[in-house]
């Protein structure tokens, strides 16, 4: 599918400088014509806050703020101007925990570095084919921790939603988790 890039607005988080620059290239590459760059989590959420981007990129190691929390200040600070961009987390780190960790964030897709256009492409492309439901719950904010695997083969169980998978929800779901238990498998 082809995509008009340029017609979106992409902030690059990264204290890297080369890292930096790297991915700034590979997305004006794709045709961005407006990439905003900050050197850490702090200035990446006040650029954030003045441009209100339609994508943001981060590495997760930076100081004095990383990808992590300038995630969770897009999905709960007040002056965030919108808690549902799709966040990429970039990192050198790809063990589950932290996986685990940067979806519970609130991280909508996550990518190891080092990385090739290709790999940067299919996130991209997955937050625009694939956009998923925000979820709050008591503890959380975000995009839905679940991926639907298999589309060919819906569940047919009995914990089956209503209306199946393709039932147009609420922007956002009041979820209580209290009763369930977690499914961290589902989301990789």
């Amino acid at each position: 599918m082809t995509y008009e890039f340029y017609k979106i607005k992409v902030l690059v988080v990264e204290d890297n400088k080369p890292m930096l620059d790297l991915t700034k290239s590979i997305l004006q590459t794709f045709g961005v014509v407006e990439v905003i760059a900050a050197k850490d989590g702090e200035e990446g959420f006040r650029e954030y806050c003045l441009h209100n981007p339609d994508i943001v990129i981060a590495d997760w190691m930076m100081k004095p703020m990383d990808g992590i929390s300038l995630t969770r200040r897009i999905r709960n600070d007040p002056k965030s101007p919108s808690q549902y961009t799709p966040v990429i987390l970039m990192t050198g780190f790809s063990e589950k925990r932290r996986v685990l960790e940067a979806r519970d964030a609130g991280v909508t897709e996550f990518l190891v570095k080092p990385f090739n256009a290709r790999d940067l492409y299919r996130r991209i492309a997955q937050v625009i084919e694939r956009p998923r439901q925000f979820v709050r719950s008591e503890d959380f904010f975000g995009p839905d921790r679940r991926r639907h695997k298999n589309e060919e083969k819906p569940y047919t169980g009995p914990e089956r939603r209503e209306g199946g998978r393709r039932a147009p929800p609420p922007p956002v779901t009041e979820i209580d988790f209290a009763d369930r238990p977690q499914q961290d498998e589902d989301w990789q």
